[in-house]
């Protein structure tokens, strides 16, 4: 029988890394990407979300200390549960494969926004968006 051994990811020394990180991710290969890279940030814990009413639930069940917000969730948006972030002081990034193309409210116009496919220093550094706030 052959036996795969999973190497843990390498954790950051960063103390400003968050504890707690909610991805609202429609795309099951991205939420696992985005998971993967964060745990290896030295995030504690992930929860992935695909949908508006499941991000809610996430955030009335446990608020996150950070979020990920895809900007386009199959048949919605994701700006209801930047409005529950926002009301909450919760930090959050806008994740978006649209680029300046995406549609975003004039109050998140000035929210930090990752463009789809990103790199790991820039997802590190949206991180350091949640410290700095």
């Amino acid at each position: 029988m052959l036996q795969v051994t999973m190497m843990a990811p390498a954790v950051s020394d960063d103390s400003n890394c968050p504890a707690d990180v909610l991805i609202v991710e429609d795309d099951p290969i991205i939420a696992i990407d985005f998971e993967d890279r964060l745990l290896g940030f030295g995030v504690k814990s992930v929860r992935t979300v695909g949908s508006v009413a499941q991000a809610l639930a996430a955030i009335a069940a446990h608020a996150p200390e950070f979020a990920l917000l895809d900007v386009g969730l199959s048949r919605e948006n994701s700006f209801a549960v930047a409005e529950r972030l926002a009301a909450l002081k919760i930090p959050f990034v806008f994740v978006t494969g649209y680029g300046a193309d995406a549609r975003i409210p004039p109050e998140f116009a000035g929210q930090p926004r990752l463009q789809k496919p990103c790199s790991s220093d820039a997802l590190e550094a949206a991180l350091q968006v949640r410290a700095a706030n």
